[in-house]
């Protein structure tokens, strides 16, 4: 069967990532990507250090993500992301900027990373007040707390997981169970910390159920990345990409059951 007339592939535009070592959540990320888009992701080296405010300093040295980038020359992305929230945080505002200088430096392409993500994400809503979620221990989520208000948002609540490992493991109910007990003052948006903690199917179910905005560690990384490349994400009834989700309008009523256990533990207020 001659199959000629198909013409081959259609030209792909290609995103590249940088991952930790120990993150698990490729298939999360794919689906916040257009048909048009393709990820390629390599991964830092691995350190013997469990998540910490340590391990965020490691996987984020300069060097290491400059190495990241290079691999990713040969096949020419458009933009380079960075997709560790802690591990761009940790150095503050003029931290994660710098980590953009060298990337882009690394590779000539315009770069992200995910605590920058979130930052842009925050403007583009218009939120003042968050609430926030982390898998983390309390030293890594006081470390968010203060790149949030560095930035001129009020943290309204918190709560945390105090987690060291594993985290891509935890079960959406959990995510939820956490979710509503950060937000218990009134909040602009709610955002969920940490790209391998699972996200993509429980945010439609929380904006509807807490009325406001969820933003999630993956969801603003690959939003602020194809922003860069001049096309959109992909998900439904997430008010950060569906505009019609911004103003209720498009989301669903019910919050399904999400399989899962009771979350673990409260963190800071």
């Amino acid at each position: 069967m001659d199959i000629s007339f198909l013409g081959g592939p259609r030209p792909q535009r290609g995103v590249g990532v940088i991952a930790p070592f120990d993150f698990a959540l490729d298939r999360e990320l794919w689906r916040w990507v257009p048909d048009e888009v393709s990820l390629h992701l390599t991964r830092t080296p691995y350190v013997p250090v469990e998540v910490s405010l340590d391990l965020a300093r490691l996987v984020s040295e300069h060097e290491t993500l400059s190495d990241g980038v290079r691999t990713l020359t040969a096949i020419s992305p458009e933009v380079v992301a960075y997709a560790c929230t802690s591990g761009s945080f940790v150095a503050g505002i003029a931290g994660e900027r710098a980590m953009c200088a060298a990337m882009t430096h690394a590779g000539a392409v315009p770069a992200v990373t995910t605590s920058g993500a979130l930052l842009e994400a925050l403007s583009d809503l218009g939120v003042r007040r968050v609430a926030l979620v982390t898998p983390y221990t309390v030293s890594v989520t006081r470390a968010l707390e203060a790149y949030v208000a560095e930035a001129g948002v009020l943290v309204t609540g918190c709560a945390y997981m105090g987690l060291t490992r594993h985290i891509w493991k935890v079960p959406y109910r959990d995510v939820a169970d956490m979710a509503r007990r950060a937000v218990r003052r009134a909040a602009d948006a709610l955002f969920i910390s940490c790209t391998n903690l699972p996200t993509y199917d429980v945010i439609p179910q929380l904006e509807a159920e807490l009325r406001m905005p969820v933003l999630s560690a993956n969801q603003v990384t690959m939003w602020a990345a194809l922003r860069r490349m001049g096309t959109r994400a992909v998900g439904p009834y997430q008010a950060l990409i569906d505009p019609a989700a911004r103003d209720g309008s498009a989301l669903p009523d019910v919050l399904p059951n999400l399989p899962g256990e009771e979350q673990q533990q409260e963190g800071p207020t």
